[in-house]
């Protein structure tokens, strides 16, 4: 096992030592982008496999709709690759440049990381889109993908290995670990420091915490998504209503789902019963604090101290009453993880103190917290949702997966 997985990083670090042009990049996408078109019957018969044996397993129900394909789902898979195609080649751009009181000239240019450790769980779709943003980027990739979902990842890196072979490319760009073994994560993240540069977590809980624990290269990623959406004294109830039905509703697996909603005291008679009707007549259970269960007219539990830290990625909601701005982001700052927030508010000056002191890595006004996606952002697409504190924070797309280096141009400059 150690040996196959260290050969893989070996490959990954020789084929990076090729750079590879822009246009041959679009057009190993363009040929991947036809051969998911062409196999898509093959792929969603692949994924069936994958379906059922989740089933099998009694696999939560949020983990199989996340792991399920169909054209629809396909569609988007491509409209992302097309995407990415479209996006400007983030490598040997010039960041920025200045000349030296001695005449030396510096250059401060994009490039690869290198090799990208990617551990992730359910999604098929984070296959293709961290193939594609990786290969773009110019960097290789080292895929593991869970056990659940190896017969729709597999035939998916098949195909994107394809486009690059027919395009005289090497393939080792994208490699898949083969292997249901989970000692492979735990191998990959302590053993393989000279062969991967940088490790890309995607998937629950469970999984985050065993990386940030084990791992001895850096993590780009997030442990969860307990997202928030403050309604404050000067929203309008209209917009609030609908934002936050979108905000918690149109899709309850992603991270970036609110699990909280925060009223201001001053409307929460007024707006907590019609917004929060509006959530409990469309499935979505209510917990409230004492003063939201005195003024919502529906069923609601009362909140418990960790549901302000939960993420429930359910039809489940945690609403609470703040006295003011200043309450939601100390809240927000207390029991958020620096995910994504958003606050419905006419007010400019109390938007502007929203978004500038609250911590995390995406503060919205005035919209849905389901936009924190690399898509919705025009990166194409995301390899992962960064909350750390250094760079990249949010989406991580194209641009978020480059480094820099310094050119220094002189004439013959010597040192005094």
């Amino acid at each position: 096992m150690s040996k196959y997985v260290k050969l893989v990083g070996k490959k990954a670090k020789k084929v990076i030592e090729r750079k590879i042009d822009t246009k041959i990049k679009n057009k190993v996408l363009k040929s991947f982008l036809f051969f998911l078109t062409k196999n898509e019957k093959k792929i969603l018969k692949q994924n069936k496999k994958d379906v059922k044996f989740a089933r099998k397993k009694k696999l939560k129900l949020n983990i199989i709709e996340r792991l399920t394909l169909n054209s629809k789902k396909l569609d988007s898979i491509k409209k992302s690759v097309n995407e990415i195609i479209k996006i400007k080649d983030p490598v040997n751009e010039v960041l920025d440049n200045w000349k030296r009181p001695n005449g030396l000239n510096i250059k401060k240019v994009s490039t690869p990381i290198g090799v990208i450790g990617v551990i992730y769980e359910s999604r098929p779709n984070v296959t293709s889109d961290i193939s594609s943003l990786c290969f773009k980027s110019g960097n290789a990739v080292i895929l593991r993908g869970g056990s659940e979902a190896i017969n729709s990842n597999k035939i998916l890196v098949a195909l994107f290995r394809k486009a690059l072979v027919v395009n005289n490319v090497n393939p080792d760009f994208v490699q898949f670990i083969n292997n249901r073994d989970r000692k492979i994560v735990d191998f990959m993240l302590s053993k393989m420091t000279n062969e991967i540069d940088v490790i890309i977590p995607r998937g629950g809980k469970g999984l985050i915490k065993r990386v940030q624990a084990i791992s001895k290269m850096p993590i780009i990623g997030h442990l969860e998504g307990v997202c928030h959406t403050y309604i404050d004294k000067d929203a309008d109830l209209k917009m609030a209503t609908k934002v936050l039905k979108n905000a918690k509703l149109r899709n309850t697996s992603i991270c970036g789902a609110t699990e909280t909603v925060l009223f201001h005291e001053k409307i929460v008679k007024k707006f907590c019963n019609i917004v929060l009707k509006n959530l409990k007549d469309n499935n979505c259970k209510i917990k409230g604090d004492s003063l939201i269960r005195k003024f919502f007219k529906g069923k609601i539990y009362q909140a418990k101290d960790k549901d302000w830290s939960t993420e429930y990625l359910s039809a489940i909601i945690s609403a609470k009453c703040v006295k003011n701005c200043d309450e939601a982001i100390k809240h927000i700052n207390k029991y958020g993880t620096m995910h994504t927030e958003s606050i419905i508010t006419k007010n400019k000056k109390t938007a502007q103190k929203f978004l500038k002191n609250i911590n995390s890595s995406i503060v919205m006004h005035n919209t849905s917290t389901q936009f924190a996606d690399g898509g919705e952002f025009g990166f194409g697409g995301e390899v992962g949702i960064s909350t750390n504190n250094l760079p990249p924070r949010g989406p991580v797309g194209l641009k978020q997966l480059i480094s820099y280096k310094y050119e220094v141009y002189g004439k013959g400059h010597i040192r005094n």
